[in-house]
Parts: C-alpha cells; structure tokens; sequence
C-alpha cells in the first residue's frame, strides 16, 4: 500500500479523498493555487505545495508543477479526483513515466474511451447498446453529412468527438439547419477541444440520464456497483442525483450491469469508471464513460455501504477486488443535491465571502463540503461549494430526510441554489419519478415566462 499520496485536485474531492487516506494510514501531499491557500484541506494536509497562480492553467492544469511537486514531497502516487486533468490521458502517462502511480485506468483506456467515436465502436464489440448512429467520425464532404443525417432519421445530434461537460453538441430538427450546426460545433470542438472531430447521431425527445457504476482491478476483475438516475440537470450539467433510478426493473439493472463489467474485462479496464446511457422505452443506449470518480459517487456508497475511493486507491495499488458481483448488496435509496454558488434561477456564478454557515445533519444525513464561515469563494474555478445527501430505507424517506436536511441549511454572503433545490423536492414530476433530462429546463422556461 502507498505510504504517501498527492492530490491534485481542489475543493470538496480533495477533502473527500484526503479523508479516505487518513482513515487507511496514508498520508496526503495537497497541492493548491496562491487563491486556494486557506482551503480546509490545505490545513489539513500533511504537506502542501503551491503550484502557481490562481489561473488554472498555470496551477491545477499546469503538469509540470504538479509532478515536481509529487517528485519533491517524495509521493508515490497522484490521485486526481475528477475535473482538471482527470481524464487527460497525457497527465496519465506522465505521471507513470516519472515514477508514479496514477490512481486510475491507463493512458491508452483514457484515449479509448475519451474519444466518443472510438468509445462508441468499443463499446459496440463489447455487446454494449449504443445509440443510433455513424460508427466513425463524420466527413468533410457536406452532401455525405446529409446524406448520413438522412439515413439516421431527424432529429439528429452532433457532437464533438472529444467533448464533454455539455459543450460541443447541437439537436438539429432539420436539413436546412444542418449546415450551419455542423460548422458551428467543428469550430466550438477545435477551440474547446483541440479536437475538430465530430460525429452524428439519433436524438431522443425524451430520455433519463441513467448511469452504472463500475470498479475494476489489474487483474480482469470488474464489478457493477448499481445505477443512478442523474436526469435533473441544466445544459447538460447535473444538478440532482439519486440512486437507485425511480422505475427501472431488477431485471432491467442487472442486465445492463452485467454488460457494462463484462465491457470492462475486455477492454481491460482499471480503477472506478462510469458508463453513461440514454433510458428511454425500456432501453438503455450508451452515449460515453467517465473513466475517473464522479462528482455523485456518495449516493452509491450509500447504498452499497463501500468507500469507492478506498477502492479506487487499493486497486491502484495492484490490491485485487475483494468482493464478487454476488457480494455487492444494494439497500435503500439515497438522492444528492449539488448545492452552486450561483444565483438560483440565473445561474450567474456568486462568488465572494459566506459570512454565516450552518450545514445539516441527522440520521441518513451526509455533507461533502470544504466550505466554512468565513470562507472566499473565489471566482476562478467551478461553483460547487458541496453535496447534501440524504440515505433511507425507501425513496420516501429519502427525500424527507432531504427535505428536513435543506431546511436546516444556512449559506449567506452569497446566493445559492438552495431555494431551487427546495422547490424540486416539492416538484410533483420529481416526487413521482423518471423525469427526463429536458424536464428542469423545460419547467425553468416555464417559470420564467409567467408574468411575476
């Protein structure tokens, strides 16, 4: 087992995973910008290095820095939590090449699996469902793009090959459109990507965002850790999340678990991954993997009752998976609300001092935050300042306890989206389950129309 870990990461992932070290004996390295200097986590480390400015690039984006660091504080490897270079195939095998370990899959699966296209084929031998689409990227030649758009069937959707976080993708309901979007998102996907590939496919008017957890050693072991219906969200960024997902068979789940570790054997996968899919009909169609930890992995954890990052750093560490598909029982339900320093209706990001703080607890009550009074959220990076999360023996209670949890809760200074997360909850669509992932839009659009 390591001896000392580097965490190259910020906020309430790098406190999340410092946790998991110290309770395994493992001592933390906390790397920070000059604007994080005060983070919770930075005091509670057991060496920190400031890495740069406060600019992402120059500090948690910037390789170099971040491997001296390791390098000098005599890490032996480097998690890097999710965001930032999580998913960056060439940090992965720096990383490696310097003499760490990277605790997640290897380079060549993060290039596999980060490009949608070959992700896509991939996932297709593996006996994955996908989409309906194009199997490779799509052509120059725009009479081949129509062409293609019309063998798939309007509406049709383009996106990056190598996009992610919502960018990179546009919903074309007809031929006349076509050509400016495919324009338009080449050159979104260049700027954004370095990446100019795009590729096309079927769009469904209204699906859930359902997704499977998966763990996986060096050795070929995989397992599937139960789903998680992450539908309610905004522009593609999640905002609830809850697990299991409301409506979906034993059979259902369990088939497309199976798939999903069946895929990661194959491909020899290593580490905690997420494959997400489209649930529309009673069918699931894989749109890409998320080869890191996601930001909602607490409410797997509860009702598995497993640490994934203590998985995550065991496997890393050549350990094999000690627990068999059969042994993983999935009990209660368990719902997260994502809590943004951001205007609630707007979404204008609130940075700036919480002058008071109070946070929740309870039975079936978990915060992940770094955030307390006195705190400067600073404007530079995502808002996310923490997760409410609520556990109980059925949905209901669930949201209950969510319910009492959100309103025990205090952030001033700033504007947050609690007043949103409080009006969801009494949502009647979201009280019933399986709302598709056009849902929050479509009710804000509403809101905001009505005369006030």
């Amino acid at each position: 087992m390591f001896e000392k870990i580097l965490i190259a990461n910020r906020g309430e992932i790098a406190l999340r995973i410092q946790r998991a070290c110290r309770e395994m004996g493992i001592k933390t390295v906390v790397v920070h910008s000059v604007a994080d200097a005060e983070a919770k986590y930075v005091k509670l480390a057991d060496e920190s290095v400031c890495i740069g400015p406060a600019a992402s690039a120059a500090s948690y984006l910037n390789i170099p820095a971040i491997i001296s660091a390791a390098e000098v504080t005599d890490a032996q490897a480097i998690h890097p939590g999710y965001g930032f270079l999580s998913e960056n195939a060439d940090f992965a095998e720096r990383v490696e090449q310097s003499g760490f370990t990277f605790i997640g899959p290897r380079a060549e699966t993060i290039r596999l699996m980060g490009d949608k296209v070959s992700a896509k084929n991939a996932m297709k031998k593996a006996g994955v469902p996908v989409v309906p689409g194009m199997d490779g990227a799509l052509p120059d030649d725009p009479k081949e793009v129509v062409r293609i758009a019309r063998q798939i069937g309007y509406p049709i959707i383009v996106k990056a090959a190598g996009g992610g976080g919502g960018r990179g993708m546009r919903v074309v309901h007809t031929e006349a459109a076509l050509k400016n979007a495919v324009n338009t998102t080449r050159a979104e996907a260049q700027s954004a990507f370095g990446n100019p590939s795009l590729y096309m496919e079927k769009y469904l008017e209204k699906p859930r965002h359902i997704e499977i957890q998966v763990m996986a050693d060096k050795h070929r072991n995989a397992v599937y850790l139960g789903d998680r219906d992450c539908s309610m969200q905004r522009r593609h960024q999640k905002i609830i999340e809850e697990a299991p997902a409301p409506l979906v068979s034993l059979r259902e789940r369990q088939k497309i678990g199976e798939r999903c570790a069946e895929a990661c054997r194959k491909i020899g996968y290593e580490g905690a991954g997420t494959f997400e899919f489209l649930y529309e009909g009673g069918e699931f169609f894989f749109i890409e993997m998320n080869t890191r930890l996601q930001v909602e992995h607490p409410v797997t954890e509860f009702i598995t009752g497993l640490d994934l990052v203590q998985m995550q750093i065991r496997v890393a560490a050549g350990e094999k998976l000690t627990l068999r598909q059969k042994d993983v029982v999935m009990k209660g339900h368990s719902i997260e609300c994502r809590i943004n320093a951001e205007d609630p209706y707007r979404f204008t990001p609130s940075p700036g001092r919480i002058t008071t703080l109070h946070m929740p607890g309870g039975p079936g009550v978990r915060v992940d935050s770094h955030v307390y009074s006195g705190y400067v959220v600073p404007p530079y990076y995502d808002s996310l300042l923490g997760k409410i999360i609520a556990y109980g023996d059925t949905r209901e209670q669930a949201i209950a306890r969510l319910h009492v949890a959100l309103s025990e809760t205090v952030i001033e200074g700033i504007k947050t989206n609690l007043p949103l997360h409080r009006e969801l909850l009494r949502d009647a669509a979201f009280v019933r389950g399986g709302t598709s992932i056009h849902y929050l839009e479509q009710r804000l659009e509403k809101l905001n129309r009505e005369p006030t």
